[in-house]
């Protein structure tokens, strides 16, 4: 039996990923050890290597991870969130973060927020707490981790991102608070929270969903993943409000999703929703400029915003059993576009960083 394990470790932007080796845990109770099969670098993983964004260090990166249970604790060990027992070998993923369950943001529906959180890939890494990321062959569960089974037919490409771009896509579409059939949707923004936005609106019976983005490369590629009609931003303003007029009767949009967080595409989802429309900005994680917001419209025209920040457990279930189920249908496999050894991590973040690529994969 293996009595440690490997890990890369992030000091400081611009600095490689150094490795490291430490012994694995002994567990308490709720705790799990998992053996990593895979890891794909978010976004915010990119943008923390780089220096774009801030991290407790040294650091274990990765929250994007694919595993099979290596250990349980003998004392309480914990369940799938669903409630089904757990085992040795079993195929898991998991929520980005663990929470208390007892704390005032726990009891009010707001885990993501708990007072005590533990955030995979984003903990600054401890003696007591050293695999706490995707980048190492083992990641270690705290207590009040959501666990959930993985079916083996879904490969680890397209498992990875479920449990951080679609989970959140996912809990921007719950707290919305209506439903997408037969509703007019923009998509703003064709990354992958974008392409998981375009499919689970589609997928969910909406009528047209309208994707807008910079790229053209990826406005074809929200084609294959549902889109209706694409505008690319930088032609006339007029175009867009030709197409969403078109399409709503005139109305506006019924829910316009903004997944970039730049300033002007915030203003933009506002401007064409329809009255009692709703809004929801999940980019904005970024410092940025003030939006222009005009209140008398606001309350005016009835306008819903709803600003979402990772998410609950339930919407990982959610996100999952939408994946599991339309794996064939969208090409999910296709937006990994490389994979690397985890001794070659280091050259996974500069492919990440100059392909523009989707989704990179580490695998140990």
């Amino acid at each position: 039996m293996r009595k440690t394990g490997k890990a890369m470790i992030f000091d400081e932007p611009g600095k490689p990923l150094r490795p490291a080796e430490f012994a694995l845990p002994t567990l308490e109770a709720g705790e799990a050890l998992v053996r990593v099969t895979c890891s794909t670098l978010c976004g915010s993983d990119v943008g923390t290597f780089f220096g774009r964004r801030t991290a407790p260090t040294p650091t274990i990166l990765g929250h994007e991870i694919i595993g099979h249970i290596e250990w349980l604790a003998q004392v309480a060990p914990p369940r799938d969130w669903r409630g089904k027992a757990l085992a040795v070998g079993d195929r898991v993923t998991w929520t980005v973060a663990a929470n208390c369950e007892i704390c005032f943001y726990c009891k009010n529906g707001l885990p993501q927020k708990c007072e005590s959180l533990f955030k995979y890939g984003h903990q600054r890494v401890s003696h007591s707490h050293p695999f706490s990321g995707g980048l190492a062959e083992y990641c270690h569960l705290a207590p009040g981790t959501a666990i959930l089974k993985v079916a083996d037919a879904l490969p680890d490409e397209i498992a990875c991102p479920v449990n951080c771009a679609t989970a959140t896509v996912a809990a921007g579409f719950r707290l919305a608070g209506l439903s997408v059939a037969g509703a007019s949707v923009l998509v703003i923004g064709a990354g992958m929270l974008g392409l998981m936005a375009t499919a689970m609106a589609r997928s969910g019976g909406a009528r047209e969903v309208i994707v807008c983005d910079v790229q053209a490369d990826r406005l074809e590629q929200a084609r294959r993943f549902g889109a209706t009609q694409v505008f690319r931003v930088g032609e006339a303003s007029e175009v867009l409000e030709g197409i969403i007029a078109e399409a709503t009767d005139g109305r506006g949009v019924d829910l316009a999703m903004d997944l970039t967080g730049v300033a002007d595409a915030m203003e933009l989802s506002l401007a064409q929703l329809r009255i009692g429309g709703v809004c929801i900005w999940i980019g904005a994680v970024h410092p940025a400029r003030p939006i222009a917001l005009n209140a008398e419209t606001v309350v005016r025209r009835m306008t819903k915003i709803v600003g979402v920040h990772n998410y609950a457990p339930e919407d990982l279930a959610t996100a999952l059993a939408f994946t599991e189920a339309h794996a064939e249908a969208f090409p999910f496999a296709e937006l990994v576009s490389q994979s690397f050894p985890l001794e070659q991590a280091n050259e996974a973040f500069a492919a990440a960083h100059t392909s523009g690529a989707y989704r990179v994969a580490v695998k140990p």
